[in-house]
């Protein structure tokens, strides 16, 4: 037996976690590589001390042109390990993105099923954020901020005024960035939400473009998009007012003490308490020890914008676990078996299905008929394992469905959702599935059971036809039936057809059944849940739905008599027509 695994067994949530940790080694370097960068800065001034207390004094030109040479040296060797860092620093981004991607994709598909309202794509924006603020300059000021008190004392040691009023200037800035985090923080946090939700209305408009022009929706859905974004860019407006105005008083901030600094350490070389070279020293080495805390507030927007998408991609990975280690199973034979079903939806306290029992054996099939909102769709959902149940089971050869990798257990099934779903791709990648060593036998096979062989080949390239975004370029009946086609690629043992012949014509439904009767003599279980009865003309078993509930299940023939004996009203169930007649024209 092998065993499927897709991710290292870690508490959701805690993968961003374990990739810094593992990435210790590497930030190890990258702050070894900033003190040494950190130590280099000091070459500036004390070349410049050298110059002004030595060369200036002693007219020495090969102590000149000694110190010159040291200088380039230097210089070189600090670019180098900038280079370095900025390089470590991009690989830890990329690490990070590289090794979070595949999680946060089925973190995303997995909200989609769940229909979880304000996650959409934001998840992926997240880690984008994440890797971009990780590959900038932004680190940078935290990691050159430990050497400020070095930097300080360096000054200090020149001379207590000088040191003190560096400190003062230090402290200052510190406050202005301390103060644009505060500022900024509700502004940014509303402009995130607002931006979200104008990402979801973009997305909602494009899906149903069709009926926003056709019902002249396209204003009134553009006036909300507009209201929605307009409330984002002014909250972001004024994050960035304040954060700019802070930023741009610390900048004149630096620039004024590095002055004034300058200014004093005049006034202390006039009264022979420091050397012309230490007052020009003091001054660039204040404006360095000043550097990391101006990046600090220039950058701190990009900050606080990294450290909310971590703590919302944190969030969103715990709410979906990792897919944990499942030994692969034998292949089922498609045995199903449903027992005491509850499916509930949180926030709503009625169960979209309650106590639904019932099985089939391989080779058999059962319909499942109903009025609108019965659950017949969310019977559907739960048998594939889209929709977990809240209490109760599906068994698949007696294996509950998550007992089986969601992927593995996706080629066991072949799924024709109500709402037909293609993908932007070819003809052959749609039918197999994408699956990356597709059979062009087993794919052509798929197409002539559905009856779409022919269609096919008269497409522009054939089976390299690209289909566009939805399958845009088919009509709805051809979707249906290249998604007949994919559900039945390599012969799965169970079929779950959800209204599979909603959108077809004669033609359609004559393949539809064809499709049925062939997966029901190789020994599939079959599950067809149908308003238009010509769907059930292969099905031998029956299940009624009503108001969530089984309301009669039994042999086909017997439930439909009952059926069209009763009143409509009574019932609950839609009209259907007699047996006979769809089976003559089937």
């Amino acid at each position: 037996m092998k065993q499927i695994s897709k991710m290292p067994e870690t508490p959701g949530g805690d993968e961003l976690k374990a990739i810094i940790r593992a990435s210790r080694g590497t930030f190890i370097s990258t702050g070894i590589f900033s003190s040494l960068v950190n130590i280099l800065m000091l070459t500036g001034p004390l070349f410049m001390l050298q110059i002004y207390d030595r060369v200036l004094t002693s007219g020495s030109v090969p102590t000149l042109i000694a110190l010159i040479s040291i200088v380039i040296f230097l210089y070189a060797y600090y670019g180098f390990l900038e280079y370095l860092r900025a390089r470590l620093l991009v690989r830890i981004g990329r690490r990070v993105e590289e090794t979070l991607r595949g999680r946060v994709f089925d973190v995303v598909t997995t909200h989609a099923l769940r229909r979880t309202p304000g996650v959409g794509g934001q998840p992926v924006s997240d880690l984008g954020t994440i890797r971009q603020y990780l590959s900038s300059q932004g680190p940078f000021a935290f990691l050159d901020m430990p050497w400020v008190p070095v930097y300080l004392l360096i000054i200090f040691a020149m001379h207590w005024l000088l040191g003190l009023a560096s400190l003062l200037a230090a402290i200052t800035i510190f406050m202005l960035a301390v103060i644009s985090e505060r500022t900024t923080r509700e502004p940014m946090q509303e402009a995130t939400k607002a931006n979200i939700k104008a990402s979801l209305i973009t997305e909602e408009g494009r899906r149903n473009a069709e009926a926003l022009y056709a019902l002249g929706m396209v204003g009134e859905l553009r006036d909300r998009w507009m209201k929605v974004h307009q409330q984002a860019l002014d909250h972001q407006t004024v994050a960035n007012d304040a954060g700019g105005g802070l930023g741009a008083i610390s900048r004149v901030l630096r620039l004024m003490v590095q002055s004034g600094i300058l200014a004093l350490g005049a006034f202390l070389a006039i009264n022979q308490e420091i050397s012309s070279g230490s007052m020009i020293a003091a001054s660039i080495i204040m404006s360095r020890a000043l550097a990391p805390v101006e990046q600090a507030v220039a950058n701190w927007q990009q900050f606080v914008g990294f450290r909310k998408a971590r703590e919302r991609l944190i969030a969103v990975l715990r709410s979906v676990p990792p897919r944990p280690f499942r030994m692969q199973l034998p292949a089922p034979r498609g045995k199903l078996d449903v027992e005491s079903l509850l499916v509930q939806i949180q926030g709503i306290e009625k169960p979209l299905l309650q106590g639904v029992s019932f099985g089939i054996v391989p080779g058999e099939g059962i319909g499942v008929i109903g009025p609108t909102g019965a659950g017949k769709s969310t019977l559907a959902r739960t048998l594939v394992g889209i929709s977990p149940p809240t209490r109760g089971t599906v068994r698949l050869d007696g294996a509950t469905l998550d007992q089986r990798d969601p992927d593995e257990l996706g080629r066991l099934i072949g799924y024709l959702p109500q709402d037909v779903q293609l993908f932007d791709g070819s003809v052959m990648q749609n039918i197999s599935r994408f699956d990356a060593e597709a059979d062009p036998d087993k794919v052509v096979e798929a197409a002539k059971l559905a009856n779409v062989h022919d269609l096919i080949m008269r497409l522009a390239d054939g089976y390299n036809t690209q289909l566009g975004e939805n399958g845009s370029r088919l009509s709805a009946g051809q979707r249906q039936r290249m998604a007949l086609a994919r559900a039945m690629y390599k012969d799965p043992v169970l079929f779950v057809l959800d209204e599979p012949n909603s959108n077809l014509d004669a033609e359609g439904e004559a393949a539809l059944d064809h499709a049925i009767r062939h997966g029901l003599s190789r020994g599939a279980a079959v599950v067809v849940i149908a308003h238009r009865p010509s769907a059930l003309a292969a099905i031998g078993k029956m299940l009624v739905l009503s108001d969530g509930k089984v309301a009669a299940l039994g042999p086909r023939d017997e439930i439909l008599r009952k059926v069209m004996m009763r009143p409509t009203q009574s019932s609950n169930v839609e009209p259907l027509q007699p047996m006979a007649q769809i089976e003559q024209r089937s």
